[in-house]
């Protein structure tokens, strides 16, 4: 990727500036920006290749896919707009212009809530759900192939912890100052 951030290249190297440039609590632990940017570019390369995959096989983006699995999992097979943006990692505008696509796809449906005149349920569809389901064993092999296969249990349970911390920690939105990387305490 000329002049782009592909594998080993670009990402590091802004890091490393930036750290030159502003050097606070992270600029003492460039150990620690070079995982960040492993975990970046990681998610990347996986998230792109089972892209592609769906894409390249079932004319199914990624995105929609987890939209069809939220769908897929809810009581009814059907969700509030909000409640599905909160679960696929959306903003609503976002979710909006997605379940346009895929409602014009005849995958999802909207319908009105009873209860809430402003409320919008997501829907799927008996198309969806097929959709769902011929792509489901297509993107656990990608999974398997670009994710899983690559650690052993104890990787496995150790990524689990470190990645649920994280979440949490960022969910959560820290109330305290993380401790300074470069002290020890």
């Amino acid at each position: 990727m000329p002049g782009g951030y592909g594998p080993g290249r670009g990402r590091a190297d802004t890091l490393r500036s930036v750290t030159a440039v502003a050097p606070g609590p992270a600029a003492a632990a460039p150990d620690r920006l070079d995982v960040w940017r492993r975990f970046v570019e990681a998610h990347a390369v996986v998230v792109g290749a089972l892209e592609a995959t769906l894409v390249d096989a079932r004319a199914l983006p990624l995105a929609w896919f987890d939209v069809l699995v939220a769908l897929d999992a809810a009581p009814g097979r059907r969700l509030r707009m909000q409640d599905l943006a909160d679960r696929v990692w959306f903003t609503r505008s976002g979710l909006t212009r997605l379940i346009d696509r895929m409602t014009d796809a005849g995958l999802v449906t909207r319908e009105r809530c009873t209860d809430d005149r402003r409320g919008t349920w997501a829907v799927l569809t008996p198309a969806g759900r097929e959709r769902l389901v011929d792509a489901h064993g297509l993107y656990l092999r990608g999974v398997h192939e670009h994710f899983t296969r690559h650690l052993d249990d104890a990787d496995a349970a150790a990524l689990d912890r470190i990645l649920a911390g994280i979440t949490a920690g960022a969910v959560a939105g820290a109330t305290t100052p993380a401790p300074d990387p470069g002290t020890r305490g």
